[in-house]
C-alpha cells in the first residue's frame, strides 16, 4: 500500500476549506490582501511586476493589476506554454486577456516576454502558505521552476484560511520572501 502524500493531503484539506468561503468573505479578504500589497515598499519601488490572474480559490489580484498599470508600471502575467513551463507575458490592460485553460484569463498576444530575473516583484498564488515563507502550490511546479534563483523578489498572497505551519518542503520548492494574508 502506498504511503499518503502529505502535500496532496494538505492541498485537498485546504482547497475544501477555501471552497467553503462565502463570496462576501472572499471579497473582503481579497480587498484586505490587495490593499496591503499596494502599500508594501516592494510594490512602491517596483517598475516591472508579475501578477497572477486568480483562480476562484485564490486572492483576487485585479485591483493590484489595475493600479500597477495606472501607476505606469510594466505588468506581466503568467502563461503556461507546456506542461512544465510558464512564461511572463506583458499586458497593457485587461483587454489583452481572454479565458484560457480552466477558464482562467491569460494573455492572447505572447510576443513580449521577460525572464524572471528582470522582474522587480513577483506576486505568487498558493493553495496554502506559512508565515515564514513556505508555499504549497497546485502541484504542477510551474512557479517553483520559474522562480529558481529569483525568490528574493516574491510576495505570496494567501487567505488566512489557507495559512498552515505544516507545509512540507523539498529541494524543488522555493521559499517566498514574504507572505501577505488578511488579518
Amino acid at each position: 500500500m502506498e504511503a499518503p502524500n502529505p502535500k496532496k493531503q494538505l492541498r485537498k484539506a485546504v482547497t475544501e476549506r477555501l471552497r467553503e468561503m462565502s463570496a462576501e468573505r472572499r471579497a473582503a479578504a481579497s480587498a484586505s490582501i490587495q490593499e496591503q500589497a499596494l502599500e508594501t515598499a516592494e510594490y512602491k519601488a517596483a517598475r516591472t511586476l508579475l501578477l497572477y490572474l486568480h483562480m476562484p480559490t485564490e486572492p483576487d489580484t485585479d485591483r493590484i493589476i489595475r493600479q500597477a498599470l495606472k501607476d505606469g508600471k510594466t505588468v506581466y502575467v503568467p502563461k503556461c506554454v507546456t506542461k512544465h513551463e510558464m512564461i511572463a507575458v506583458r499586458i497593457g490592460s485587461f483587454d489583452d486577456l481572454a479565458p484560457g485553460a480552466y477558464g482562467i484569463l491569460e494573455p492572447v498576444d505572447c510576443s513580449e516576454t521577460v525572464e524572471p530575473d528582470a522582474l522587480d516583484l513577483i506576486f505568487v498564488p498558493c493553495v496554502a502558505a506559512s508565515k515564514d515563507g513556505r508555499r504549497l502550490g497546485h502541484g504542477a511546479g510551474y512557479y517553483d521552476r520559474f522562480l529558481k534563483g529569483n525568490a528574493d523578489r516574491t510576495i505570496c498572497l494567501c487567505f488566512s484560511e489557507a495559512l498552515s505551519d505544516g507545509i512540507p518542503m523539498d529541494e524543488n520548492d522555493v521559499y517566498m520572501h514574504r507572505v501577505l494574508f488578511d488579518a
